[in-house]
């Protein structure tokens, strides 16, 4: 069997040794045809064993132990084929759960078998049945008794020792990379995990998980440039949502009390290690709490997270080690950014002021002052957040849906939870004074015509349902891709989204 893989390189080489290994792979494919064997024809195979089960189970057997006479059967990918003469063949199998060796020998299969099993390449599908046993070596393995061809690879994949390592090809072709890198994969079954956790934990406490539209007339309930698209049938334009805050609100209004949503956000915004354009956001808003409930509950469900995945209060990210036992700390925005940058309340709250600030620290200048606000914040303030670290007591002027602090009405009921240097989640008491909101979005409509596009158009059917009344609620927004970064230390968004975007090749 020849070893059909890719050799870790992009020279032109590349391109004269792929159609190579992809004629031999079609040659493969025809010498099984002439033997009466279709590797397309399959369509089911009966799998009694993982990989990592069998590992479970028989994780005391030794090289020594009696030989084992129960038989299983598994189906996988064919990978790191190692031939021992003509006589015997070593491989793995991977199939969703790892890993499995197995072993091909003539005196149990017969020549013809193993001739046939010669015509396999690297990364075919293959179902086999037969006994464990541990090799010299220490490496469980199945004996195979019997095999079946249910799938055949015509592309060669990349070279096993170095795997696929084009960051850009990884992205664009996840699915060579899932199939070659093992901690990729091991990366999205944990964040399938992670979310079925959220879920359960938020439904456990009375949460009732909602739908809202995707395509709206007013994409509200954030700061953020919309994607535009059409409705043909009904000639409308429409965009795509920003949020989820709106419409779960006006759940709150109709008395569903406790709602949550997780679903895919878009924002038509820059691409970097913290931000795609396409993600997954938790909003989750409960009647008759305050910002200070939503705090205990952000940090409960953090601290659950961590301990579910990792067993402990604690977890590595990067080369820090970050500790998410309660409680965690609790900073005012005003207080953090006097503490490391000397900035005083008055000037940060004065549009001169703040502009000012920003030419100081070399930073362009913002359209708006709320946008000079956080460009100011991210810089002086985020480097020094490595510890859950929840910033509490915002500037109204940049949270138009949280309601004010009666003693002071400069600031609001919201804090924002940032860890590992970025913001993880957003929460806020929100505003339910239809008054306070109309004159809020009447101001936003300033900022809008001095040239802000990130500011959405006044939803006017929000205000109106405020006017039904909406009880005492707190909110919460939590980025789903960024805690799983965290809890999985991956320093970039888009290794934790399966199909990040990316240009078209040409």
């Amino acid at each position: 069997m020849d070893d059909r893989r890719l050799p870790p390189d992009d020279s032109e080489e590349l391109g004269r040794r792929e159609a190579e290994l992809r004629a031999a792979r079609r040659a493969n494919l025809d010498a099984l045809r002439e033997r009466g064997i279709d590797p397309f024809k399959a369509t089911h195979f009966e799998i009694t064993a993982h990989a990592t089960d069998l590992t479970e189970v028989y994780a005391t057997l030794t090289a020594d132990s009696p030989p084992q006479t129960e038989v299983h059967s598994l189906a996988g990918r064919l990978m790191a084929v190692r031939k021992m003469g003509k006589k015997a063949i070593w491989a793995d199998v991977w199939d969703r759960t790892g890993r499995l060796q197995i072993y091909v020998q003539e005196d149990v299969l017969g020549h013809d078998a193993v001739a046939l099993f010669d015509l396999l390449d690297i990364g075919d599908f293959i179902g086999v049945t037969g006994t464990v046993f541990r090799s010299k070596k220490g490496d469980l393995t199945l004996r195979v008794a019997s095999f079946e061809v249910l799938s055949k690879s015509l592309a060669p994949p990349p070279d096993k020792w170095h795997g696929l390592v084009d960051v850009e090809k990884r992205y664009r072709q996840r699915y060579i990379d899932l199939a070659v890198n093992e901690q990729v994969r091991e990366t999205f079954i944990k964040r399938s995990k992670i979310v079925a956790e959220i879920r359960r934990f938020c439904d456990e406490r009375g949460f009732l998980e909602c739908e809202t539209p995707v395509m709206l007339h007013v994409a509200g309930g954030a700061t953020a440039r919309p994607f535009r698209t059409h409705h043909h049938a009904l000639d409308l334009a429409l965009d795509m949502r920003i949020a989820t805050e709106l419409n779960l609100k006006r759940l709150i209004v109709g008395g569903l009390e406790r709602v949550y949503e997780l679903g895919r956000i878009f924002r038509n915004e820059g691409i970097d290690r913290t931000h795609n354009p396409e993600f997954t956001m938790l909003e989750l808003y409960a009647a008759y709490w305050s910002v200070h409930e939503m705090m205990d509950f952000n940090e409960e469900m953090f601290s659950h997270l961590v301990r579910h995945v990792h067993g402990g209060d604690e977890l590595v990210y990067g080369e820090r080690r970050i500790s998410f036992k309660r409680p965690f700390k609790r900073v005012k925005y005003f207080d953090v950014l006097a503490e490391y940058g000397g900035l005083k309340r008055d000037e940060l709250l004065d549009p001169a002021g703040v502009f000012r600030i920003q030419e100081s620290l070399r930073l362009p200048r913002s359209q708006t002052h709320g946008q000079a606000l956080d460009k100011i914040f991210e810089r002086i303030v985020e480097p020094r957040l490595v510890d859950p670290t929840f910033v509490h007591d915002y500037p109204v002027l940049i949270s138009p849906l949280a309601k004010r602090k009666p003693d002071d009405l400069d600031v609001v009921d919201r804090y924002e939870l940032f860890g590992a240097n970025f913001e993880l989640a957003n929460a806020f008491t929100e505003l339910n004074d239809p008054d306070d909101q109309r004159a809020r979005f009447e101001a936003q409509i300033q900022e809008r015509r001095k040239g802000d596009e990130e500011i959405p158009p006044p939803d006017w059917d929000f205000v109106n349902a405020l006017e039904y009344g909406m009880p005492p609620t707190a909110g919460i927004g939590i980025g789903i891709d960024r805690l799983v970064m965290v809890l999985t230390d991956n320093a970039s968004i888009h290794e934790v989204i399966l199909f990040p975007l990316q240009r078209p090749l040409g």
